[in-house]
């Protein structure tokens, strides 16, 4: 096994059209692990921390640039984006140990595409964007269309994700996200939720949207939930809706983590309270 710190992007995509048994990681929080489990090892393993513009964050006309490798830690520590996407940020601060978020970035998380994800929910109903290198430069798309089934993405061989782009949130809106781990921290989602609400002047639902994970083989929208939210107050009648419809629209597995009718229920429990949860920051 090859090991390469490429210090340009082009660098890297050579790297990556010479040799097709690659692994591209830029904290290998999950790689390693693997690993160890048994993952054959890939030919060539490529760490992109040492790429300028990959680590970083700035917010510049309205738009969060955060860099694919930047660690979570920085992220959940930045105060202004935080007081921009709490939801965002507080996913952030969820994955691993204080060591691993050093380490973890967003890329790696979205790109591992595991379907308990801690950021990606809270990324997906956030409209967040992800730019991939290509051989031909770049393309955007949204974070969810990048995991297509446990451990899949919809990367092309040799494309990597660089960066990420968020538009600030409009006024009287805000996220939330709640996850359930059978241990208090440093576990994986048995499932994941997030919203994003925006109230009107009479603090009734404008816009909403809803994510969960860890009960599907991606992170599911829940459109049913959303549509119930619209127009109408966040009161007990249509939370309850959003509890139904967010059941409703998974479709988990059994496993030592837990059951398929246990998933389900939780999963309605936690999109009314992360819809909760940020219309109560969106009404601030």
């Amino acid at each position: 096994m090859k090991y390469v710190a490429p210090q340009s992007v082009e660098e890297a995509l050579a790297l990556l059209g010479n040799e097709p048994d690659y692994y591209v990681f830029a904290g290998a929080t999950d790689i390693v692990p693997q690993m160890r489990a048994g993952l054959p090892e890939p030919k060539l393993m490529v760490n992109l921390k040492s790429i300028p513009g990959l680590i970083g964050m700035e917010c510049e006309n309205g738009t969060w640039t955060i860099g694919a490798a930047t660690p979570v830690a920085l992220i959940h520590e930045n105060a202004n984006f935080r007081a921009d996407f709490p939801g965002i940020a507080e996913a952030s601060g969820l994955i691993g140990s204080d060591q691993i978020q050093n380490r973890a970035s967003w890329g790696g998380n979205v790109c591992n595409a595991s379907p308990g994800a801690d950021t990606v929910p809270a990324l997906i109903v956030n409209d967040a964007q992800a730019v991939i290198a290509t051989n031909g430069g770049t393309r955007t798309i949204p974070v969810s269309e990048v995991a297509t089934g446990p451990g899949q993405t919809s990367l092309a061989s040799g494309e990597f994700v660089i960066e990420f782009k968020i538009d600030r949130p409009s006024s009287r809106t805000s996220d939330a996200y709640e996850r359930f781990i059978p241990r208090t921290e440093m576990d994986i989602a048995v499932v994941d939720a997030a919203a994003r609400i925006t109230l009107d002047e009479n603090d009734h639902c404008k816009e909403a949207t809803i994510a969960i994970g860890a009960a599907a083989p991606t992170v599911v929208r829940v459109p049913a939930a959303e549509d119930a939210l619209r127009a109408q107050p966040i009161n007990n009648q249509t939370l309850a809706a959003v509890n139904a419809a967010a059941s409703a629209a998974t479709s988990p597995i059994n496993d030592k983590r837990g059951t398929i009718a246990y998933r389900t229920q939780v999963a309605g429990v936690l999109a009314k309270r992360v819809v909760k949860l940020a219309a109560e920051r969106a009404s601030k």
